[in-house]
């Protein structure tokens, strides 16, 4: 069993505003929760199997703040630190935002994720950012920014307030999922980099649990990353499925980049990617993914230096 078990955990993808950049949503998809006494339950159950850490993600999580202080309250509990990732639309007012983080610190919150971009700069302004963070510095609730990015001039400016503020903020990149996939992509060429990943397991509203972030459950024409769903199996079992799964150890250990080579990409082609586009060109091919679960402990295990 592993020693510390962290999972994503999305009670609802229902959101207040509309991102043109936003993985985990489209147009086409109603949006989806859970019931607050089932996912209570879920949070023991994830407890009992050696889970340390949950992050509350999908939509907008505070929409649902009582029933979010509620699911905090089990995993001061159960000793799991836990993390909610945030627009920040309740920070309108430094006001509002105190009241805010004061609830989800008495309640137990360990660390506070606040995203913005270009995006999200079309719903909310700057000033909820800077409410939000003022409000962590006052209550002593660890936070960042997770900034995204598709790394254009045009995130020179969100940056650089960023920056002028002195938050603490980490960019990240874009993944061309959901309403994202609209959206041009620009040439990129990276450096030959192992591009591995530590595939934290995502819980959706609906109980099925993929290998990987929310994104994984977009590989729709492989379900390469679904696990199952928890009304059908045990959390163990499917936490058990990720851990021992030889593919998905070598995307943790060896990378995506050496996959990618074994199969044939040239190099030129490799440093194009980025690291979520080529886990997607690699493992949401049905074929690829049997040819590799074929020769993932053989030929594939010995493409190393």
């Amino acid at each position: 069993m592993s020693t510390f078990r962290k999972i994503a955990f999305g009670y609802s993808t229902l959101c207040n505003i509309q991102c043109g950049h936003c993985i985990a949503a489209d147009e086409d998809t109603p949006a989806r929760g859970m019931e607050l006494t089932r996912a209570m339950k879920l949070i023991e159950d994830l407890a009992d199997s050696n889970v340390k850490g949950i992050s509350f993600t999908a939509g907008e999580p505070l929409i649902f703040l009582n029933d979010i202080l509620s699911l905090l309250q089990v995993c001061g509990k159960r000793g799991l630190y836990s993390r909610v990732v945030t627009n920040g639309f309740w920070a309108s007012t430094p006001k509002r935002s105190d009241q805010t983080i004061c609830s989800l610190v008495q309640n137990g919150l360990s660390q506070l994720r606040i995203s913005f971009s270009r995006w999200h700069e079309k719903h909310l302004n700057r000033n909820n950012i800077v409410h939000a963070v003022s409000s962590c510095n006052k209550y002593n609730l660890d936070y960042f920014i997770s900034f995204i990015t598709d790394f254009s001039e045009q995130d020179e400016s969100p940056e650089q307030f960023l920056r002028d503020s002195s938050f603490r903020f980490f960019p990240e990149p874009l993944i061309y999922f959901g309403r994202a996939q609209k959206l041009s992509r620009s040439n990129i060429h990276t450096d030959y980099q192992p591009n591995t990943c530590v595939m934290n397991p995502y819980l959706s509203p609906e109980l099925d649990m993929f290998a990987c972030c929310d994104a994984g459950s977009r590989f729709t024409n492989s379900n390469f990353f679904f696990l199952g769903n928890l009304k059908d199996y045990p959390v163990e079992e499917l936490f058990r499925k990720s851990e021992n799964n030889p593919l998905f150890n070598l995307i943790r250990s060896m990378g995506l980049t050496d996959i990618a080579s074994y199969l044939g990409y040239c190099s030129r082609e490799i440093i194009t990617y980025r690291k979520c586009e080529m886990c997607e060109k690699i493992f949401n091919s049905r074929e690829t993914v049997i040819r590799l679960e074929a020769e993932a402990s053989k030929g594939l295990l010995e493409w190393k230096r």
